[in-house]
């Protein structure tokens, strides 16, 4: 009878740790935000930002690791196959539609293989020219592509960017056609844009606008539906009659499948309560974006939505990631 009693205690004390275990506070360690690019880069620097006032909230230190390899597949699919804990997310960009509307035998699903944690931010790409070009707003660069269908170049920073997207949508919307520059980054495409060797460059604000406020080249318009609070003065695609032209960069957090929904919630509410300080909205328009928050299930429809929509264009435009 002693024997049953100690065998009945072992068996309750194990099944209490294994209570404690399952109804452990979250969270209880250190947290990763992978980051699938390089330092310096808009990923990175809103990761870190992010991470910064999140521990605070938290409690754990949120450590950010860059893995720049693969154009963030490599960091997508470590998030993608992660345990669903709440210790490991990834930040990623629009590049993450546009990688998986263009790229073949992807290891992960962008629609089904993630959690939506949250959107960050979004911010418009301008459509640019040299400085010494004729073109002075963009019905004259309409115009002078209408005359001489594939006479004139657009640059990008690759097959697959979203340079090479958002350009071909707004070529298809105004009914023109283009010559493809594909470059290896976009400061070789803005280099030769500056020098005149290509004669468009859509590209984002952190990337051109310091180059359009210098003079070296022009800006004609944003590709957002509206205005940009990141260049206000100028007209945005859909203004200027180009209807279902517009595109823009966002930025948002990822989460491995399965997540618990209370993990999900608490990450969505601690940051979307950081992106509403104005703090964080003067931080995002000196990097040319400005702050915007979803819920989860609205992050997610916009990245089914923008897989889809990505993909029409890809099919339409023959564009293949490399």
């Amino acid at each position: 009878m002693r024997i049953l009693s100690v065998l009945i205690g072992a068996c309750l004390l194990a099944l209490s740790g294994v209570s404690s275990a399952q109804t452990a506070p979250w969270p209880s360690r250190p947290i990763t935000l992978l980051v699938g690019n390089a330092p310096g880069g808009s990923n990175d620097v809103f990761a870190r930002a992010i991470a910064k006032r999140l521990q605070e909230v938290l409690g754990q230190p949120v450590v950010v690791e860059n893995r720049p390899a693969g154009g963030g597949v490599i960091a997508n699919t470590f998030v993608s196959k992660a345990p669903a804990d709440g210790y490991a997310f990834v930040v990623v960009s629009s590049t993450f539609t546009t990688g998986a509307a263009s790229r073949r035998n992807l290891a992960y699903d962008a629609v089904t293989g993630f959690t939506p944690i949250a959107y960050l931010g979004r911010g418009p790409l301008l459509v640019t020219v040299p400085a010494t070009s004729p073109y002075r707003s963009l019905g004259d660069l309409l115009a002078a592509a209408k005359a001489s269908p594939g006479k004139l170049n657009y640059a990008s920073s690759g097959y697959g960017s979203i340079n090479q997207f958002a350009t071909e949508l707004l070529a298809a919307s105004a009914g023109i056609s283009l010559t493809h520059v594909p470059y290896k980054g976009i400061a070789p495409a803005a280099a030769d844009l500056i020098s005149g060797q290509v004669e468009i460059l859509v590209a984002s604000a952190p990337s051109i606008l310091n180059q359009v406020k210098a003079g070296r080249v022009r800006a004609l318009a944003v590709t957002s539906a509206s205005r940009s609070p990141v260049a206000p003065d100028l007209p945005s695609l859909e203004e200027s009659g180009l209807k279902e032209s517009a595109s823009e960069l966002w930025w948002g957090i990822l989460g491995p499948p399965g997540l618990a929904d209370g993990v999900v919630q608490r990450m969505n509410t601690e940051i979307n309560r950081i992106l509403q300080s104005a703090e964080m909205r003067e931080f995002f328009l000196r990097e040319g974006a400005e702050p915007a928050t979803l819920s989860p299930a609205e992050f997610k429809a916009l990245v089914a939505n923008e897989v889809a929509r990505w993909r029409s264009v890809a099919q339409k435009a023959g564009i293949v990631a490399e």
